[in-house]
């Protein structure tokens, strides 16, 4: 089995050169493989427009209009896209100063976005405000150890999903981090933090061994890794069973390729995150085996400029 994932791996990144990311079809059909590509993005915190040109750090970088280019180039390239954000959609520009969230939705929903997690400044308007604003969202918002019970999110957003590709079932959850201490307790109401090691344990076990998925990915807010014992994307991976992808946010880390750790079987968890402010599109193809279900994967993450397209 090691063999085999290590050839996969190698005759994937194979085919992945600078800027560009398609695998010749000829490739996986040989070996009669699926592929899966996940795009993501994490704490865009409403910056739907690029950094002016005379930015002395991000110089005409990111911006939507890149974004949606990039986005659409792979689209024309694979058959089989999951585009993800793990959260921190507001907060940042005079766009949510003004408009409380309306354009970043409408935005993300023409991008076409299956998902996203809920990061600690989505309640910078308040959970009234949050829920407010999912009527220009065509996406779910998930998140599985929020409860919202009692709040105007109450049953507005849900636990977990499947999403079902060639054949394939890939098995999305949420988490946010605990919002006492971080938010201030007026924006966030009656909302309850329940542990996210155990709910994701529950959650991923559900999705395995009931949903019958293939793979299992975390949409993550809790942050890519602290210097204490703060529960974290990289403390989840190592004590975790059945996910198979976190995809992180809340730090803003830039991470070039997925950091893999390893759960308490001892099976591989990738961890990935692309920084902040729609600066960068992560990706992460996975080949599936049609007939035993293996699979192997591999990831970077594109600077996005005002040009991309």
């Amino acid at each position: 089995m090691t063999d085999r994932r290590a050839f996969l791996k190698k005759a994937a990144a194979a085919t992945v050169a600078a800027g560009t990311f398609s695998t010749p079809y000829y490739l996986y059909a040989a070996k009669n493989l699926t592929k899966i590509t996940i795009l993501h993005t994490n704490d865009v915190h409403s910056r739907l427009e690029p950094f002016p040109a005379n930015d002395s750090r991000y110089p005409g970088m990111g911006g939507v209009a890149a974004r949606a280019a990039l986005i659409n180039e792979i689209r024309s390239q694979e058959e089989n896209i999951l585009l993800f954000d793990s959260g921190d959609i507001f907060q940042g520009t005079p766009y949510f100063n003004f408009f409380a969230g309306e354009p970043e939705m409408k935005l993300m929903s023409m991008m076409g976005y299956d998902a996203s997690a809920i990061g600690n400044h989505d309640f910078d308007n308040g959970v009234d405000g949050l829920a407010n604003q999912l009527k220009h969202a065509s996406f779910p918002l998930i998140c599985s150890n929020y409860n919202f019970h009692d709040t105007a999110m109450e049953g507005k957003t849900i636990p977990f999903k499947v999403f079902e590709k060639s054949g394939l079932r890939i098995g999305v959850f949420g988490l946010g981090i605990e919002l006492k201490g971080l938010v201030p307790e007026k924006l966030y109401g009656k909302t309850i933090y329940l542990d996210a090691v155990t709910i994701s344990a529950q959650t991923a076990y559900h999705l395995r061994h009931k949903e019958k998925c293939n793979l299992i990915v975390c949409l993550s807010h809790l942050g890519f890794k602290y210097e204490n014992n703060k529960i974290s994307d990289v403390l989840l991976a190592k004590q975790s069973l059945n996910i198979d992808i976190i995809l992180g946010g809340h730090t803003h880390t830039f991470i070039d390729e997925p950091y893999t750790y390893f759960n308490r079987d001892n099976k591989p968890v990738m961890v990935a995150q692309a920084g902040w402010a729609g600066l960068r599109l992560g990706r992460i193809d996975f080949f599936f085996e049609r007939k035993s279900k293996l699979f192997s994967a591999n990831g970077s993450s594109v600077k996005i400029f005002e040009k991309s397209s």
